[in-house]
């Protein structure tokens, strides 16, 4: 792939990241620590532009292209454009204009921000101790059994039953599901869904399946959403938690979050908070039956986005959950019954 320098503009860097300036001189990095000649990499109209500036670069570079590395001096030119056209924008006295003056405010107030966060994480890194004991936690909420299955999905309740009359008659399961699933006859996977945990499914499915004896299939069609199933019951075991060290890195932004969390509401508790607005939910604004009018099909349901802490193998740890209302397209009849997994409660995403 060609190798190319976004533009400065189409990036939208924020200039605060790419000047230097000596002390004295008026501009919007009036503040910034005085740059020698010795720690430049180029001057421009008198103003040094540091080798750290530089650096900083190569590395904002090579996070947005992925370890991508670009010739250094296309990285010096970037920074000259920056620092001619921030000594252009001082000139003309955009530097003073009040939208720039409140965009560089908000940006201030972000990068503090930033820093209070990563300061505070610094100072209380996640322990082992304290990565063991929310693993241990996670893992005696688990306690559950794992599923193995298959299934033939089709469209009516009669398509079904002659299926499973075949079945009677000694048919091979997985190959009726190749010709007949609607989900299985392009994977041709024989209806296979692997392991899983019967919170996992949609709830007509899940109770046929914990029913089943082993190697036992449903002699009536299971009715879901997404059709009528036959389910072939193949296996079960209790639910194996991953080992510790194949999600330690996961559990342990997880666990900053909440530490980081925990900061802020301490923070928040003890400060003298007056707020001046009303927070009361103004009334309802007459709906416009044109604009929010759920097409056809498409139902008003709730979304729910989990996130979780899982190994390599897919076994869930921690999870957290939002739910949301928004309205989604109905799903084709070739889904599998396959639901998020539900979070024992709510928890703040950032």
């Amino acid at each position: 792939m060609k190798k190319k320098i976004i533009p400065l503009l189409v990036a939208g860097t924020v200039f605060l990241a790419g000047c230097d300036q000596k002390a004295g001189t008026e501009s919007v990095t009036s503040s910034a620590p005085t740059v020698s000649k010795a720690d430049a990499v180029a001057v421009v109209n008198g103003q040094y532009i540091s080798k750290a500036t530089l650096t900083e670069l190569e590395k904002e570079i090579a996070e947005r292209g992925h370890g991508q590395t670009f010739p250094k001096e296309k990285l010096i030119e970037e920074l000259i454009q920056r620092e001619i056209l921030v000594q252009d924008a001082v000139q003309k006295q955009l530097d003073k204009s009040e939208s720039i003056v409140t965009q560089l405010e908000s940006a201030k107030k972000t990068l503090l921000t930033q820093a209070d966060v990563q300061d505070y994480i610094k100072a209380n890194p996640v322990t082992d101790a304290e990565i063991k004991a929310e693993y241990d936690s996670k893992i005696s909420a688990l306690n559950g059994t794992e599923y193995k299955a298959r299934h033939i999905l089709v469209k009516t309740e009669a398509e079904a039953k002659k299926l499973i009359a075949e079945l009677d008659k000694g048919a091979d399961f997985a190959k009726l599901a190749n010709k007949n699933s609607l989900d299985a006859k392009e994977s041709q996977n024989g209806g296979d869904l692997g392991w899983f945990t019967a919170g996992q499914m949609v709830a007509p499915f899940s109770e046929a399946v914990v029913k089943l004896e082993k190697g036992k299939y449903t002699k009536t069609p299971v009715q879901t959403q997404f059709g009528w199933h036959i389910i072939l019951r193949e296996d079960s075991r209790a639910q194996t938690p991953p080992p510790l060290d194949s999600v330690k890195d996961q559990l342990t932004p997880y666990l900053q979050r909440k530490k980081v969390q925990t900061m802020v509401e301490g923070l928040r508790k003890n400060a003298k908070v007056e707020i001046l607005v009303s927070v009361k939910d103004e009334p309802p604004k007459a709906p416009d039956a044109a604009a929010n009018k759920v097409p056809e099909g498409q139902p008003v349901t709730e979304e729910v986005v989990v996130e979780e802490v899982k190994d390599k193998n897919g076994k869930t740890v921690a999870e957290e959950v939002i739910v949301e209302e928004t309205v989604k397209e109905k799903a084709p009849a070739t889904d599998k019954p396959a639901e998020p997994a539900k979070a024992e409660a709510p928890a703040a995403k950032k």
